[in-house]
């Protein structure tokens, strides 16, 4: 399997936490490249950078005090790689680490011992970090139930608002 480096700088805000898995059919160069995910566009929407970075310059996230990594897992039999995750979080301590599908934060969540969360602010942290569950950016999730929104951006905002970045919207 191969995963992505992370990409964190000194003292993040926010680490975007994905999924890499057994699964993935697709080997990926940079975060979030796959034709349909709207995570960049997300980020700059938002608010929290002040343009569309494109997935080639994932690396620049850094500059605006974000971050990006994935949390490891395997379907057979299931399992994720919670640990090398809390390690990670201890080590950058960001103020929050958001995952980007409610799924993702299901695996996590239940690897810890925690309920199914709901999108938004989580009622547990990964040590200092404030969780903050994301609608997925996908293609393959769109014109769904964001948990009685119209959509995922509001979302977005939301967790800029928490860290003051927010846009105007």
């Amino acid at each position: 399997m191969e995963v992505l480096p992370d990409i964190v700088g000194p003292e993040p805000l926010v680490v975007f936490c994905g999924l890499a898995g057994a699964e993935s059919v697709k080997t990926r160069d940079h975060y979030y490249e796959t034709p349909g995910n709207n995570f960049w566009s997300m980020l700059h929407l938002s608010g929290l950078t002040p343009r569309r970075l494109r997935p080639e310059e994932d690396g620049d996230i850094t500059d605006h005090r974000l971050g990006l990594t994935d949390l490891v897992g395997w379907w057979a039999p299931r399992r994720v790689d919670i640990d090398d995750l809390v390690v990670k979080v201890e080590t950058w301590q960001p103020e929050w680490l958001a995952f980007t599908s409610k799924n993702v934060a299901h695996e996590a969540a239940r690897a810890l011992g925690h309920r199914r969360p709901g999108l938004g602010p989580a009622d547990w942290d990964i040590d200092r970090a404030q969780v903050f569950v994301l609608p997925g950016t996908s293609g393959a999730n769109q014109r769904r139930d964001y948990d009685g929104r119209p959509d995922r951006l509001s979302w977005w905002h939301d967790l800029a608002a928490l860290v003051g970045r927010s846009a105007d919207r």
